[in-house]
């Protein structure tokens, strides 16, 4: 191996940069740009995001640090105020179209779900990303607060968001999934979707119901609906307690939802509380629909896990453009990180593999040998200086 290849640039390489550059073309985004191209804008972002840097102050000085290394991932300037010129007007939709390339590549090295089904399963889901009003007048969400929504798809296969949209905080999970400006893609047939009861729209389930889509979604307490009798038998040792199905009573009948759908009441065994499942399939089992809906927990676990180790909480702009242009190049950082833990087997988490790059960031390593090494020797992977000799 060329000991001047670093392992930052073997990361950057594995980057489809063929398939990037007609979606720059498109937007125009190397235009007039003399020393912060894009790519070179995503190695600095992804930079920011492998090592939780804070501020555009402290980017800068800590790439300076590394300056003789800089060709090696084809960097020629970190100045601030040119990443944040670059940050404020180069249009965030280049990241959102070079994230879904780099999806179509994941997606032939995911892992399938754990359901043991050959279904396709899918969670639809949101969170809220807190701002500060005073520094983010234009994400305004309350009187004093501010805020947008990352809307998101999470394909279980591989547990890998396969699609993400951004929204102001005001923006209703039920009116993301209807209104057809988001996007929201259909899903491919027979598939599974799973959601909360946020989502609770008759006509907008009845659409994906006409489409061959299986949905699983918790019913809302004031459902009115009329029983016409019980589906299957129910285990009570298992915590189902009935499965009836029925049919929405008075107003939503004819107009919303005209034809039967079946109800499963679930006790959730850790809070003792009951929960309602409402659902087109009279195939599947109950224990195995009460076990589609537990596992939309891992979109929970994702949201987390994002906030927690990926700089979306945090930005290193105030403008929108800034601001959507960090979380597309967090989410880009996220399949990367993914990628390569499928492309290489490793057998550690999300979370050490992010710790592992960025200690070994600059050593001129392989990829492959560093990650094939036990996560225990890991600390002893830096480099030894060479002893000094005195002439």
């Amino acid at each position: 191996m060329n000991r001047k290849n670093i392992l930052f640039s073997q990361i950057m390489h594995l980057l489809i940069q063929k398939s990037f550059r007609p979606i720059i073309n498109r937007y125009d985004g190397d235009r007039y740009v003399k020393k912060l191209s894009c790519l070179q804008q995503l190695t600095v972002l992804f930079f920011v995001q492998l090592k939780e840097l804070f501020s555009l102050r402290e980017m800068e000085s800590t790439l300076k640090s590394q300056a003789d290394k800089w060709h090696h991932i084809g960097l020629e300037t970190v100045a601030k105020s040119t990443l944040a010129d670059a940050n404020r007007e180069r249009p965030y939709q280049i990241w959102g179209e070079m994230f879904y390339e780099l999806y179509k590549h994941c997606q032939k090295l995911v892992p399938r779900h754990k359901f043991k089904i050959k279904m396709p399963v899918f969670t639809l889901d949101s969170t809220t990303i807190s701002l500060c009003l005073s520094q983010y007048p234009w994400a305004r969400y309350r009187k004093r607060k501010g805020a947008i929504k990352l809307h998101m798809l999470l394909d279980h296969n591989g547990c890998l968001p396969c699609y993400v949209s951004m929204s102001d905080g005001k923006c209703h999970d039920v009116t993301f999934a209807k209104n057809q400006e988001f996007g929201l893609p259909d899903l491919p047939p027979d598939s599974i979707l799973t959601a909360d009861r946020g989502y609770i729209d008759y006509k907008w389930l009845y659409s994906l119901h006409c489409k061959g889509t299986t949905f699983i979604i918790r019913a809302k307490s004031n459902m009115t609906y009329d029983d016409l009798g019980q589906h299957t038998k129910v285990n009570e040792k298992k915590g189902i307690i009935s499965d009836s199905v029925i049919e929405l009573s008075n107003e939503y009948k004819y107009e919303d939802y005209p034809e039967a759908l079946r109800l499963i009441r679930v006790i959730d065994q850790k809070k003792g509380t009951v929960i309602d499942l409402l659902t087109n399939n009279f195939k599947l089992t109950t224990a195995k629909i009460a076990e589609l809906y537990k596992g939309r927990w891992e979109i929970e676990e994702f949201f987390k896990w994002i906030k927690q180790h990926l700089k979306i909480k945090t930005f290193i702009g105030t403008s929108e453009n800034a601001v959507y242009t960090q979380v597309w190049i967090a989410m880009i950082s996220y399949l990367l990180l993914s990628f390569i833990k499928f492309q290489t087997k490793y057998s550690f988490t999300l979370l050490e593999l992010k710790r592992v790059l960025k200690e070994l960031l600059w050593e001129p390593k392989s990829l492959v040998e560093v990650l094939r090494v036990n996560f225990a020797d890991i600390c002893k992977m830096s480099i030894t200086p060479e002893p000094q000799r005195f002439y």
